[in-house]
Formats: structure tokens, sequence, C-alpha cells
């Protein structure tokens, strides 16, 4: 048996330990108490150091101790690295004491940190609005949209700079017409201010000519060759020590950064970090001549001076900076060139990143502020105290109805929580409270697999197996179906990663880790466990409650009823969405208000938002924001449009001792843009043509017309209940529709499946009856993973609040409908593709029909 599992044992002990360490610690340290932990030699010294970090901190002449050892380290050029931390390896490139220094306080700084981050509504963060140059923006002469075209495309860019893979859950929208503001989750520019240099920069890249024969250092002031002007350019010396030198750069561009269609970054062969950059056709063309012209300049300039070895420069200038100067020789038609400097690893990555997404629209920033937890600390802990219970009921089923199997499904279930927080800490995402509600929601969907293999097994048990063959069967017939299963919904995720943005891309993600996170933790740790309890002898027999009987119905002659019933009340629904129109729609889609408010005392969060729906106010986000550097705290109110005044005038009304004094109000845009919602809309329809090829190669194309008919189905259906019910649609709740058509297709798979089985065991049989039999044979398991999702989304509905309320109120209707439309529609529209004839599944002859049969069907 050990050897047999020995491979499973071992993959499964790496990847908890993995999993452990990648979210230890969970919470953030302190700074100069991790850092003094970390110290590797000459402890006492470094104590020293440390003590007159704090004390400039404490003067207030550094904004935090982490700055502050990072400017005495730079002071005095100590290299911190090599005296303190040498356990710790920096790049043998990197000789610049300063360079060093900050590359290893950042890491140091990071490592302080929690793996797992919480979200905006958890826990606050940092914030800043950029404001448009209007000096820079007059100058580029912008028509009126012309610039609220360029504001929205800086919009999309620099949540692609910060959100990446859609898994950080920032806020980024416009205020005015002028401005954006970036709300930035887990972040503390008290520790460190230049941790949002990366987002606001504009990522300007001009490639401009050096000068070929004068020099600054030899020119008389004021005769400076016209069109030309002073750039510093700083190289790294032998030693590490900053070279500076002076450039006569010309003031207008030989070419932008617009033609560059890919940055990226790699080490030379020095091991020193460089930037690559590849232009698109039009300028890899316009580079040849750019160079080729730099090439005729170094002939002239080798000629004049004697010297074979001179060349004329071309200066790659960026945001107005000299990063790299290169001399050329001869034109460069390879449409790449390279942008080299004094770069750390992470600069260069950051540095590749800007130019891939640089900004047209120049922008300066106007403010910064902290912004705390969104949500009241009651609605936090009874979010919290939901997602529990949700839990707890899960478990408490599981172990329940399947007792000793149900708590194998638990230790599997704990290994699949452990692995997807563990592959988010890795991702950089951010725990928000509809995130905790997504995975309790999940750990529902994920005893699916394990009630599909405990059903097996029991039907393999009453076929009168022992329990060492029974499990072994159960996983091999369980196994295709889970696979068909998880394969349609990865490919749902495929679609959302691959044209999604932001949240759209972000659920796709974390999808994707839980398809793979649950596929790892049922068939490889819960098959390994089972199998070891059993090879053992440690486990004798499985006991479960009985199965879930349905008797004899008639499961086709009641789908058309059921589906007319069905599709009535889609239409009905359906209509009521158009009829609303945007009105379906919150402040992440449509935008609203915000007013800033002084206070003489501090309102609760939770007081703000009761008094609101008091008010009639559906969607209300209140916030207190400290200024950084000083200025006081401040109460924010984001409401829907032209709600802020009366949601003010009743704070007043109702707490007269707060003082409440509005000094600003203004217009924010939407967080989700047009954009988003024209990709889910895409991704919606991309993966049902996914599921109808696949499940159509997969099983037959009835069964993918059946597949579509019910994720439509699904889908509709939940979006118009709960519009009906009077729900606004909110950034979580796009993630939420996405999920319900995995799940929805989840459920019909398994359905499918069971009848593709039960048509190969009966080749005789009539596909009316063979549809029939494999419902009641799936219904139980289809019963009781409903159960165990309907359990943990009850308990979140119940005693959360806010959007975890929505998410679940989501869930009910969507598991509630792919249960019914598996059954009810999916195996109806099977049937009826083929009209009934199951020689058109089978592509084979039909049978002989003998009379008696027809007599048969007559008296029916």
């Amino acid at each position: 048996m050990l050897k047999r599992n020995l491979w499973k044992l071992v993959l499964s002990f790496v990847i908890v330990l993995w999993a452990v360490y990648s979210i230890v610690p969970l919470q953030d340290r302190q700074f100069p108490d991790y850092v003094s932990g970390e110290v590797h030699s000459r402890q006492a010294e470094f104590q020293k150091l440390l003590e007159e970090s704090k004390a400039r901190f404490e003067a207030k002449k550094a904004p935090s101790v982490f700055v502050a050892l990072r400017d005495i380290a730079n002071e005095r050029k100590i290299d911190l690295a090599e005296q303190f931390f040498t356990h710790i390896p920096l790049e043998s490139s990197l000789r610049n004491v300063t360079k060093r220094n900050n590359l290893l306080l950042e890491h140091l700084l990071r490592q302080s940190k929690g793996k797992l981050q919480l979200g905006l509504d958890l826990k606050g963060g940092v914030a800043f609005t950029l404001e448009v140059d209007e000096v820079a923006a007059a100058s580029a002469n912008l028509a009126k949209d012309e610039r609220a075209e360029k504001l929205g495309k800086a919009i999309d860019i620099i949540g692609e700079r910060i959100n990446g893979l859609g898994v950080a859950e920032p806020i980024v929208r416009p205020v005015g017409d002028s401005r954006i503001e970036v709300q930035l989750p887990g972040v503390n520019t008290r520790d460190n201010p230049e941790v949002l240099d990366a987002v606001k920069k504009p990522a300007r890249l001009d490639f401009r000519l050096v000068h070929a024969f004068a020099d600054p250092a030899t020119t008389p002031p004021g005769e400076a060759p016209i069109g030309y002007e002073v750039k510093t350019y700083e190289q790294e010396g032998r030693n590490g020590q900053t070279v500076i030198s002076e450039l006569f750069v010309k003031r207008t561009w030989e070419m932008t950064g617009e033609t560059v269609s890919r940055a990226y970054a790699t080490m030379d062969q020095m091991g020193r970090y460089q930037i690559n950059l590849e232009f698109n056709s039009e300028g890899a063309k316009r580079f040849a001549e750019v160079t080729r012209d730099v090439a005729k300049q170094s002939q002239d300039l080798a000629q004049r001076t004697g010297n074979s070895q001179a060349r004329a420069r071309l200066a790659i200038v960026l945001d107005g900076r000299v990063y790299s100067a290169p001399g050329v020789s001869e034109e460069i038609a390879g449409g790449r060139a390279q942008i080299t400097g004094q770069f750390t690893q992470r600069e260069a990555i950051e540095l590749a990143n800007v130019l891939n997404n640089p900004l047209d629209l120049p922008l300066r920033v106007q403010e910064q502020y902290e912004v705390g937890p969104s949500l009241a600390q009651d609605a936090i802990d009874s979010g919290v105290r939901a997602a529990i219970i949700g839990t707890v009921l899960v478990a408490a089923f599981m172990a329940t109805y399947y007792t000793i199997g149900g708590g194998i499904a638990l230790v599997a279930l704990a290994v699949n929580v452990l692995i997807v927080f563990a592959c988010m800490a890795a991702l950089g995402a951010t725990l928000t409270l509809p995130g905790l509600a997504g995975i309790v929601l999940t750990l529902g969907m994920a005893v699916d697999a394990n009630i599909l293999i405990f059903e097996r097994m029991r039907d393999e048990l009453g076929q009168g197996k022992s329990l060492h063959a029974a499990h072994n069967a159960g996983y091999d017939r369980a196994f295709t179906t889970i696979l068909d299963a998880h394969i349609t919904q990865l490919a749902i995720c495929a679609v959302m990663i691959g044209l999604g943005t932001g949240p759209i891309k972000g659920f796709g993600v974390t999808l994707a880790i839980g398809v793979f996170s649950t596929l790892f933790s049922v068939l490889v740790v819960g098959h390994l466990i089972l199998d070891w309890l059993i090879s053992g002898g440690v486990l004798k027999k499985l006991p479960m409650m009985k199965p879930i009987a349905i008797g004899k119905v008639d499961f086709v002659k009641l789908g058309k009823p059921a589906f007319i019933a069905s599709w009535l009340l889609v239409a009905v629904s359906v209509a009521y969405v158009f009829m609303k129109g945007d009105r379906i729609y919150g402040v992440d889609f449509l935008g609203g208000d915000i007013a800033t408010l002084t206070y003489e005392k501090r309102i609760d969060l939770s007081e703000v938002r009761k008094l609101a729906e008091e008010a009639g106010i559906e969607e209300t986000n209140p916030t207190y924001v400290s200024a950084i550097g000083g200025g006081g705290e401040t109460l924010r109110l984001e409401t829907p449009f032209n709600k802020s005044a009366p949601l003010i005038a009743a704070l007043k009304a109702a707490h007269p001792e707060a003082g409440l004094k509005q000094i600003g109000d203004n217009r924010i845009g939407p967080s989700i843009g047009g954009e988003v919602k024209t990709n889910a809309l895409i991704s919606l329809a991309l993966s049902m043509v996914i599921i109808l090829v696949y499940v159509a190669l997969r099983f037959e194309w009835g069964f993918g017309v059946g597949a579509v008919v019910a994720s439509v189905h699904d889908i509709l259906m939940t979006i118009g209940i709960f519009v009906l019910f009077g729900h606004q649609f909110s950034a979580p709740m796009v993630a939420a529709i996405l999920a319900i058509a995995g799940y929805s297709i989840n459920d019909t798979v398994v359905v499918f499946d069971r009848i593709r089985e039960e048509m190969k065991l009966n080749p005789g049989g009539h596909l009316r009856d063979i549809i029939n039999d494999s419902l009641r044979r799936v219904f139980s398991r289809s019963i009781l993973t409903s159960v165990t999702t309907l359990l943990a989304a009850i308990a979140l509905f119940v005693a959360g609040t806010g959007v975890m309320r929505d998410l679940a109120f989501t869930f009910i209707i969507g598991i509630i409908t792919g249960a019914f439309s598996s059954v009810f529609i999916a195996a109806p529209v099977f049937y009826w593709w083929h009209k009934g004839d199951r020689g058109k599944v089978d592509h084979e002859e039909k049978r002989p029909v003998y009379d008696w049969e027809i007599q048969t069907k007559v008296s029916r």
C-alpha cells in the first residue's frame, strides 16, 4: 500500500508544507521588531543604528523607522547587507550602496507583512488622487472629447498596472472631469512613502539625439546648441559609485514609446538587469531610420576627432530622465532595443510594466490619504461569524450523513481551503468579505466531488462488492464525471482570464485555483486517506445514511410543463430587468456622489448605514480618511447620484452632537466601466460556445445543446429574480453570476455522464427509460450537493450583511435553479433534440421493433 501511494504521500506533504509556508505569518509584524530578529551579524552595532532611526522618527524627522534607517545608512554609505544581513543574497552585479540598501530594506519590509492582505472593506488602505496637469495638457492642445477619452484610458492603464491578474481588489475611478482616485488595499505609506511611485509614473518614453560634437562640460554658458537641452546622465562606475555626467539632448524626439509592442526585463552577460524593447512594424522601420542617421554622425565624429572608436549617441529618455545613451555605429534593423542602467530586478520589472502600459495624459498627485475600513467592526464581525456558521453547517451535514467518509471529506476540504489561501497569497490577492463568502460557498460546491465518490461506492457496495473493491470501483467510475465537470469549469476560467479585465479576470484566476485545488484534495489527498484506512484494516465498513428515494417519477413527462413554466418565469423576470434599465446597477457601475465632512464626534459606520437605509438610500459606502502628512480625519460618504444631501441631513438630525460640517462634494465615475460589462457578456457568450463544443465532442451534440440551454436558463433566471427582489448589481455580483454558470454546468455534466453510462450498460433500452433511470440514480446526489451549498448560502444570507447577503441570495437562486435545470431543462432538451430516438444518439441502426413492444407502447 505504501509503495503504491508513495507519490501521493510525498506530493501531498510537499504541497501542504508549501501552502503553510505561503500564508505564514497571517498578520503584519512591526518593522523594527522584525528587522531586529533578522540581523545575522554585529547585533549590538545594528541595535544602535535602529535606536537612532527610532529617535529620528519620534523627532518627526522621518515619516517612519523604515525611512529613517534607510536614510541614515545611505547618508553614511553603510552597506547593510554586507555588515548585518549577510544571509540575504542580493544581486551580484549590484554594487551601488544606496541601491543595495533600498533593495534590502524593501525586501525586509515586504517580509514583515502578513502574506494574505485584507481588502479595503476589512482593513482599509491608502488612496491618492491624480489630477490632470493643466499646463502640460494645455500645451498638448487636447479637445474636450479627446481629453475625456484619454482620462478613461488612463484609468484602464493604472488598473492594469496595479491589478494585472485582477485579484488585488483596488478601486480606480474618475472623480469629476479631471481627476482619478486610486484606492489600494494592504498598502501603508507611513512605512514607505515611495511605494506608490510605480503606479503614478506616466512612462513617457522618447528616443532623442545626443549632440555629437558639443559637450556641456566644455561649452561656455549661454552657448548651448539651438534645440538642445542639458540632461543629467547617471552611470555606475567600476567601484559601485554613481558617475554623473551631462549631455546635450535634443528637445524634440525622433520617436516615442507608442511604437513599442512589448517590454520585458532580462539579465545581460554580466548579470545586470536591462529592459528589452520590441517594436511594432512601424516602430522597427522608424528605429532603423533613426539609428542609420546616428551611425552617419558616428562616422563624421570619427573623422573629425581622428578616433575610430568615437560614437554618436542616442538617448533613451523616460519621463524626462536619461536612462541610457548608447553609442551607435551601424543601423539597427531588427526591431529591438535595450534600456540599460543601474537597475535592480524589481526596478527593471516595474519599468517594463509601466512601459507596457504608458499614460498619454500628464497627471500629477493632488492628494494622498489613508482610508479606513469601509465596513464597521460589527459588520465585519457578523460577516466572519456567518462564514464560520456556514462552514460548520457544511461540516456537520457531511459528518452526519456520511459519518467516517464525511470526516475524510472534511480533511480533504481543509487541504483545499489551505491551498486556495496559499495561492491567493502567492499571487498577491486581497481577501475581502465578499471573497470570504465566495470561498465558503466554494466549500459547499467542492463537497460535490466527495459526494459523487461516496454515492458511487454505495452503488458498488449494493452489488455485494467488498469495501476495498467498492472503493476502487467508486473512484474509477466517479473519476471521469469529476474530470468532465471540472474541465468545463476550467474552460470558462480560460475565457474569463483571456478576455476579462479587473474583477472578471480576477474571478477567473480564483475559480481556476479552486478547480485545481479541489481535484488535488479529492483525487489525491482524500483517495490516499481512504485507501490507507481500508487497506490497513482500520476501516471495515463505510456507514452512510440511506439515500433519498424518489420513486418511479417520469421526469421526461414532467419536463414539458416544467420547461414552459420555468421559461415563462424567466421571460417575466428578464422583461422586468429591461423595464428597470440602468436602475439595476449600483454605484460600482454608474458612479455617484461623494461628500466630505468634518466632525467633532465620531459616528459609528454601522449607524451611518442604518440611517441611510431608513432614508431609502439603497447603496452607501461611508469611510473615515486621514490625509497623509497631517490635516485631520474626515468622514467620506459615497452614495448614488443626488443622495448625499438627504443622507447628510438625516445624520445631522440624528446626531447633532457630532458637529458635522460638509467641506466638499464631487461626483465619482463608475469603478467598473463599460468595457468590463462588455467583457463579461462576451465571456459568458464564448463560455456557452465552449461548453457546447466540449460537451458535444466529449458526449454528443444533443448533450451540448441541453447543457447550453440549461446554463442560459440558470443565468437569466438568477439575474431576473435578483432584480425582481429589488437588488442592485455591484462588482461582486458580476463574479457571482459567472460562478452560477460554472455551478450549473457542473450539475448538468454529472447528469449527462450518468445518462451516457446507462446507455452503455443498457444497449437495448429506450431513451426515455434510460433518462428517467439515470435521473433517479443521480437525484440523491443532486439534492445532497444542493443542500450542502444551500446550508452555506443560507447561513451567509441570515447572519451576513450588505454585499455578503446579496452574494448569498444570488447563490441561493443559482443553486435551486441549477439543480432544477439539470433535471427538468437539460435532460428533456437532450431527449427532444433526438425526438426520443435512441438511434440518433448511438449513430447505429435501430434494432427491430417487435409487435409485442408496439402493443406495450400503445397500452402506455
